[in-house]
């Protein structure tokens, strides 16, 4: 029997070491780093059907003669996720999925297996065949290119490969994995190091995209060593209240496209809903105009989108009022409440003033900004703001109103949605004119106020 050998593994980066330290010197975490059981042994290659004798190492070559011609990605017939990858899957590429546990991650998969018109096979090591079937059932259950392998054990999975020869490969997830080539157990940092690095080796040998799915630690990270989330391509998180249907996809890393984009969906009894229109369910349908209320428009990626922005300021009960913020950046909400104080005279000082973005989305747009401002007042006054007006535009601290990027694309989006009159910086250069809505130019808050109030 071959003696068996320990070694040392930071659960934070993954670095190796010889011993145990209390503190890891290459994160400078402390008490990450744990012992696990290390047994080696000789590793046959990946080896595809075609390939035979001698595998040649490749060579180098000039930049200028390596073949540039754009790759053909993969439809997922999901607006929503093809726009998040950028146009599509990219053969052999590596993607990550991540995210609260029963926050719909696995049903997003199996969803997505049943509606691509390529052979997929979904391998689970968490549930059997004939719990995925009672899903399967109720998303799509005339499919005929989804085959369902419960199985844990890469080498297994890679023989089943050969066999079924799939165009995609969808693994659920990738901490219940194991390798026969290290002794520890499934979930461990060796272990799901080594199992990525296998199925990264098959992807880019055969062009076949592999995705996996990631648990996540208390603090919302993926779990496993930091390291696991550079070796993929794409990393995408997958996030919502499970006490609401909306879920929010969103790319934390993407080699083949932008991680500016923002993808929506519904959860239902029969899957996942793409919305089309998120402003629809960040609107709220209100019948009687309310203070501390204003409209924003903001862009995500490409895409642009109209916020409800609720605020409530209120005289402090205690002698240090409070200030509260959800989905809005805290330290830049106290910087407009000083602009506020200092430029534009309101004694908002000893106030409590609480901020909220609708809808469970947190927004790092400062255009914003105006928006915020506008609800504010509005609570501040006691009077509500018209449901046809909205804003899009940034707050210096000078109290000047700033231009933002792509105002026209802005504009367009609130003519569209029924909006009678759009607050903007005078600044912004326009060249989309339109008869439906009024756009009024601002310099400065003083302006806002007037016009407003």
């Amino acid at each position: 029997m071959a003696k068996v050998k320990t070694a040392f593994f930071c659960s934070s980066c993954g670095t190796q070491f010889s011993k145990w330290l209390g503190q890891c010197t290459s994160c400078k975490q402390w008490n990450t780093i744990v012992e696990e059981v290390v047994q080696k042994e000789e590793k046959v290659a990946w080896q595809t059907k075609s390939s035979t004798g001698m595998k040649r190492a490749s060579k180098p070559l000039l930049i200028n003669e390596i073949d540039s011609t754009q790759e053909i990605r993969m439809n997922t017939l999901d607006q929503e996720l093809n726009r998040i990858l950028g146009g599509g899957i990219v053969p052999g590429s590596m993607i990550l999925l991540g995210g609260e546990p029963g926050i719909g991650k696995s049903t997003l998969l199996l969803q997505l297996s049943l509606k691509l018109p390529y052979k997929v096979l979904y391998v689970s090591g968490e549930e059997s065949q004939k719990q995925i079937k009672m899903r399967a059932e109720r998303i799509n259950p005339n499919n005929n290119s989804c085959y369902i392998l419960t199985e844990t054990n890469t080498q297994n999975i890679f023989k089943q490969v050969e066999e079924v020869e799939p165009d995609i490969l969808i693994i659920d997830s990738i901490q219940t994995l194991h390798t026969d080539y290290i002794e520890a157990s499934a979930g461990s940092i060796s272990q799901i190091k080594e199992t990525t690095a296998e199925l990264i080796k098959f992807a880019k040998e055969t062009s076949t995209p592999v995705i996996l799915i990631g648990h996540i630690t208390k603090d919302g990270n993926i779990a496993g060593p930091k390291i696991l989330e550079h070796m993929v391509d794409t990393v995408l998180q997958f996030e919502g209240d499970r006490n609401h249907v909306y879920r929010i996809l969103r790319a934390l890393k993407n080699r083949f496209g932008s991680t500016a984009e923002l993808g929506i969906y519904e959860m239902l009894g029969s899957g996942l809903r793409e919305v089309s229109n998120p402003s629809e369910i960040l609107l709220s349908n209100r019948e009687e105009e309310l203070s501390g209320t204003a409209i924003a428009s903001t862009l995500e990626g490409m895409r642009p989108l109209m916020i409800e922005i609720q605020a409530l300021v209120s005289t402090a009960v205690y002698g240090t009022p409070q200030r509260s913020a959800t989905g809005y950046n805290l330290k830049r909400l106290n910087m407009i409440l000083a602009v506020l104080e200092k430029r534009a005279g309101f004694r908002l000082g000893m106030k409590d003033v609480f901020l909220n973005v609708t809808g469970g989305i947190t927004v790092d747009d400062p255009a914003i900004d105006l928006a915020v401002v506008a609800s504010i007042l509005s609570s501040n006054e006691d009077e509500a703001i018209s449901k046809d007006i909205c804003f899009a535009g940034e707050v210096g601290l000078s109290g000047e109103i700033r231009p933002v990027n792509r105002v026209d694309q802005r504009i367009q989006e609130a003519e569209k949605l029924g909006f009678a009159k759009i607050f903007v910086s005078k600044y912004n250069k326009i060249t989309y004119q339109s008869k439906n809505i009024k756009v009024v130019l601002v310099s400065k808050i003083e302006e806002l106020v007037s016009a407003l109030f």
